[in-house]
C-alpha cells in the first residue's frame, strides 16, 4: 500500500506544477493582453500624430497660399479703381490737336510722364496692359467685344477696332480689352485664310 501513497504524492507534485503552469500561463496570456492592447493604443497615438502632422502641413501650405494670393491680388481693387485715370490720361493725349501741343506742349507733356509713371507703377505691381491692335483675332479670355459689324476685307472675328486697352493683374483679367469685332461681311466675302 505504500506504493499508492508514493503515486498519490507524484500525482499532487503533478497536480501543483499544472496549476503553477496554469497560473504562469494566464498570467503570460494576461501581460501578452495587456501588451496588444499597448500596441493598439500606441499605433492609435501614431495615427492620431501624423494626421495632426499633416493637418499642420496643410494649413501651413495654406496659409502660405492665402499670403502669395493677398500680396499678388490684395491690390485689385484700387488698381482697377485706377485704369479710369489711365484711360482719361490717354484721351487727353489722344484729342490734344497740333495747335494745343503748341500751346499748352509742357502741360501735354507733364501728362505724358503721369502717364508713363502710372504705367511703371501698374508694372513694378504685376498689371500689364493688353494692347490689342486692328486686325488681330479676338480673344474672348482677353477681349471683350463692345460691337460687331461686318467689314468687307476682313474675316468673322477680326478686331476692327479698340475701344479701351485693357489689363491683367498677373495671371489674373483685371479688365479685358473693348473692342469691335468683325461680322462676316454679306455682300463681300473676306481674304481667304489658310486652315489653322
Amino acid at each position: 500500500m505504500a506504493e499508492p501513497k508514493e503515486n498519490e504524492f507524484l500525482d499532487d507534485i503533478d497536480e501543483a506544477e499544472a496549476d503553477e503552469y496554469a497560473d504562469e500561463m494566464a498570467e503570460i496570456d494576461d501581460e501578452a493582453l495587456e501588451l496588444d492592447q499597448l500596441r493598439a493604443e500606441r499605433d492609435q497615438l501614431k495615427d492620431r500624430f501624423m494626421r495632426a502632422l499633416a493637418d499642420a502641413e496643410n494649413a501651413r501650405k495654406r496659409s502660405d497660399k492665402d499670403r502669395r494670393e493677398a500680396e499678388n491680388y490684395g491690390g485689385s481693387k484700387l488698381a482697377r479703381d485706377m485704369l479710369p485715370v489711365y484711360d482719361n490720361m490717354k484721351r487727353a493725349l489722344e484729342v490734344a490737336t497740333e495747335d494745343q501741343r503748341a500751346v499748352s506742349g509742357p502741360l501735354l507733356e507733364g501728362v505724358e510722364l503721369t502717364m508713363r509713371e502710372l504705367l511703371n507703377v501698374f508694372k513694378k505691381h504685376g498689371i500689364d496692359l493688353i494692347e490689342p491692335k486692328v486686325g488681330d483675332r479676338f480673344d474672348p479670355q482677353s477681349h471683350q467685344a463692345m460691337f460687331e459689324a461686318p467689314v468687307p476685307g476682313t474675316r468673322a472675328g477680326d478686331i476692327i477696332q479698340v475701344a479701351a486697352e485693357g489689363f491683367m493683374l498677373h495671371d489674373r483679367l483685371l479688365r479685358p480689352a473693348q473692342v469691335g469685332v468683325s461680322s462676316t461681311p454679306a455682300s463681300a466675302p473676306g481674304p481667304e485664310y489658310p486652315a489653322s
